[in-house]
């Protein structure tokens, strides 16, 4: 579906440009949006060293490094178990459509609720995996390198692996005053590790932290919970007693899925499970924007945010991928699922302006079922 405004194409806007009645930043804005209606989708041919490995198994989850040059794969295998990867998008060009997938195989993988990269040695160099296991569940550190074609009789260890309760979020913290340091969110607490001290911080809380984001500026968590609340905590904070290190404290009317700072820091963004989305003004604790058409009731299902092309990201329960103008909170595009919608079929996407690095292409990637997809952006 695509809800492009009335009269909106490149030769108007360029016109009206020319003419002095938009404002750059207006013409920019409605440009994004010409291109966002004019996405298509094309399949994305998947190689591997092990040709039994591509193409098998139903993703779960992908996620980007920052320079969306890799992108961490999940997959469900049969026997009940989880497959990790990583997809390399150097091949990704305007005429090629191929990536190369590398896997381990020597050790087996555990059902994921949460992952992100993590910059211990150099950018992007780790992978934090939150385990779902019966009793109890597990927290891993992961070098990149255990999924890389170079070397491979170079095998390292995980770096850091301890069981703790469940755990339905983490997040790794680039801020200097809290080096080496990544966050998980469990059921009633937070916990805060130093990965090469093993100094651990514990914070009490009274819900469930479904999401976590650390900022860059100051070492500063933010927290959003299953009671809809959203809380910062300053980590250089210790031993108070209660819950008085909550510094910033926000509410929605329903399980905080997903949050996202923006790039000043000044704004956060969070999605619930009543299908709101809302941008927050963290200097007032107010609600400034709303972004409808959300569909979500139990999901954890995460926000893309992209401040360059001035676009919001989201994957529905429903299947449908929706994008809106950051600006405006304009619906832009709604782009159904290629396979049929299930709960156990809900796409994971990947959007960037540079897929596949500095000169990479700009779009969206969507990985469903056994399928990847690109939608170009240009």
């Amino acid at each position: 579906q695509k809800t492009t405004r009335a009269g909106l194409n490149s030769s108007v806007l360029l016109q009206k440009r020319q003419l002095g009645s938009l404002s750059s930043t207006t013409y920019c804005r409605l440009v994004h949006e010409l291109k966002v209606n004019c996405m298509q989708r094309r399949k994305i041919e998947i190689h591997s060293p092990d040709s039994s490995v591509a193409g098998t198994n139903n993703f779960k989850i992908i996620v980007a490094d920052v320079a969306c040059e890799r992108i961490f794969t999940v997959n469900d295998v049969e026997h009940g178990g989880c497959k990790y990867g990583i997809i390399n998008l150097s091949g990704l060009g305007k005429e090629s459509l191929t990536v190369e997938m590398y896997d381990n195989l020597y050790f087996t993988n555990r059902k994921v609720n949460s992952v992100c990269w993590a910059s211990l040695t150099h950018p992007d160099s780790h992978l934090c995996l939150m385990g779902i296991a019966e009793t109890p569940g597990c927290a891993s550190l992961l070098p990149a390198s255990l999924f890389s074609s170079t070397n491979p009789g170079d095998r390292p260890g995980m770096l850091c692996s301890f069981k703790i309760s469940t755990a339905w979020s983490c997040a790794w913290c680039l801020n200097p005053q809290a080096d080496n340091c990544f966050s998980t969110g469990l059921t009633r607490r937070v916990l805060v590790t130093n990965v090469v001290t093993g100094h651990r911080q514990t914070f009490g809380t009274s819900s469930d932290v479904l999401a976590q984001q650390f900022a860059t500026q100051t070492p500063v968590l933010y927290n959003g919970c299953r009671s809809g609340e959203i809380f910062s905590i300053d980590v250089r904070q210790r031993n108070r007693k209660g819950q008085s290190w909550k510094a910033i404290r926000l509410f929605h009317g329903s399980a905080v899925t997903s949050i996202h700072l923006m790039e000043a820091e000044h704004y956060l963004m969070a999605a619930d499970m009543a299908g709101k989305i809302k941008l927050w003004d963290l200097r007032t604790a107010k609600s400034v924007k709303q972004y409808k058409g959300h569909h979500n009731e139990y999901a954890l299902l995460p926000l893309h945010v992209n401040e360059e092309e001035g676009l919001l990201i989201a994957v529905g329960q429903d299947c449908y991928t929706r994008i809106w103008s950051l600006q405006d909170t304009h619906l832009l595009r709604t782009i159904p699922s290629p396979h049929p919608s299930s709960k156990d079929a809900i796409p994971s996407v990947v959007f960037s302006s540079r897929l596949g690095g500095s000169r990479g292409v700009p779009g969206l990637l969507m990985a469903v079922k056994q399928d990847l997809y690109h939608f170009s952006y240009n």
